[in-house]
């Protein structure tokens, strides 16, 4: 398999905060990895890091064999990097249609964008409310809104950050079907989450992160040995 995310030694901050510290990952293409460890505890930030959002950052990330630590974020994301954020950022003033045709169509990424109709087949419920103001959508359908917008711009490695967090089990488990959808279309996806439950069976690799680093790292087939550990760092 290749590689499509490597990270080493990377170290963060927010202006004197020093938040990471030194964390090393790789994610392989068509990969499901998760970012497990509680509020706090950098995974957010190592999203944010990839994606050139915080302050200052030393070490290495290559994403599909570039090195983009010194690179603004409008050019990472050009390369095929999707960023969906816990807030979602979904604009009240326009339609969902509206919103999910705003972002442009990257012109360097390996993937060549959904189009709508297919679009619409993965989330039938934003089919249905495509002439809905965006925030009159359900926390569920604002979630899959946000997700389905990257998947049209040509994005193939997504980044999701808490996207199950504060919604019903239904929702969460039409999530859990829609990440099963894009591993299976080739789509590579590395999740920030504390809800183990929701990101325990989808995860090809698991990383634990506790204050900035990186402390456990297993595979799926090592889950069952790994819950003591993941109990005193999660509480699950």
């Amino acid at each position: 398999m290749s590689e499509v995310l490597s990270i080493s030694n990377l170290n963060a901050w927010y202006g004197e905060s020093h938040v990471l510290h030194g964390i090393d990952l790789q994610v392989d293409r068509g990969e499901v990895v998760t970012l497990l460890g509680r509020n706090g505890a950098g995974r957010t930030t190592t999203m944010r890091a990839i994606m050139g959002l915080t302050g200052n950052r030393t070490g290495s990330i290559r994403l599909f064999d570039k090195e983009t630590i010194k690179m603004a974020t409008h050019s990472v994301a050009q390369l095929g990097v999707g960023y969906c954020p816990e807030e979602r950022g979904i604009f009240a003033s326009l339609t969902c249609e509206e919103n999910l045709m705003l972002p442009p169509r990257l012109p360097q990424a390996k993937g060549e964008g959904m189009s709508i109709a297919e679009i619409y087949e993965m989330f039938p419920n934003l089919k249905e409310r495509r002439n809905s103001p965006g925030t009159r959508l359900s926390g569920g359908e604002q979630q899959m809104l946000a997700v389905a917008r990257i998947l049209r711009t040509g994005a193939n490695l997504l980044l999701l950050d808490e996207i199950s967090e504060g919604l019903a089990p239904v929702i969460v488990q039409a999530l859990a079907r829609m990440i099963r959808m894009l591993k299976s279309k080739g789509y590579t996806v590395v999740m920030a989450e504390q809800n183990f439950r929701f990101a325990a069976p989808l995860a090809d690799r698991f990383y634990v992160i506790e204050h900035g680093q990186v402390v456990e790292k297993f595979r799926a087939h090592e889950l069952q040995s790994k819950m003591s550990m993941l109990s005193e760092y999660l509480g699950v």
